[in-house]
């Protein structure tokens, strides 16, 4: 009998967790969107293509310019899609719409803080050179808390946390 109510219990777990989900996994995964007006995935990391370009109220022409960002490359989360324009967050937090076109597919991440740049992924690992806080650096890959990337025809690998421009991670969008 009592082996009987183990089993049963074991068959209706996973049964439970489907209909009710998994708490855990719910607190830890964040659900990943395709936007219906690129095919690409929300939220994701892009970068601006120009060195002037305007940050708005709202998606068309009609509002008014709230920033004005004047930095290529710089990255920026898009959150949001509507034809021909982005919901974009920048470093400091701040959501503004801007046209697609004035956004590049291209890994960038800015620096947060002063961080050292090091021939492998590893604190032990020879250091290359000082980077300072502020400088934007395309970026190639991530691993195990740290990211590889290029700054001035240099290339190695920084701490992630020293980073912004690698988490999609939003919280809530």
């Amino acid at each position: 009998m009592k082996s009987l109510l183990i089993r049963s219990m074991l068959f209706c777990a996973p049964l439970f967790l489907a209909i009710l989900g998994d708490p855990l996994m719910a607190q830890n995964a964040e659900v990943q969107q395709i936007s219906r007006f690129s095919g690409k995935p929300l939220p994701r990391f892009e970068s601006l293509r120009y060195s002037a370009v305007h940050g708005r109220k709202g998606p068309t022409l009609d509002h008014p310019i709230v920033w004005r960002y004047e930095r290529t490359g710089l990255p920026m989360l898009v959150i949001r899609e509507t034809h021909g324009w982005r919901r974009v967050r920048d470093v400091d937090g701040d959501e503004v719409w801007m046209q697609a076109r004035m956004l590049s597919e291209t890994r960038t991440a800015i620096l947060l803080t002063e961080a050292v740049l090091h021939r492998k992924p590893s604190a032990t690992s020879a250091a290359k050179a000082k980077l300072m806080e502020g400088l934007v650096a395309q970026l190639r890959q991530c691993q195990q808390g740290w990211c590889q990337i290029e700054i001035e025809h240099k290339t190695g690998w920084v701490k992630r946390d020293a980073l912004w421009g690698t988490e999609t991670a939003t919280g809530s969008v």
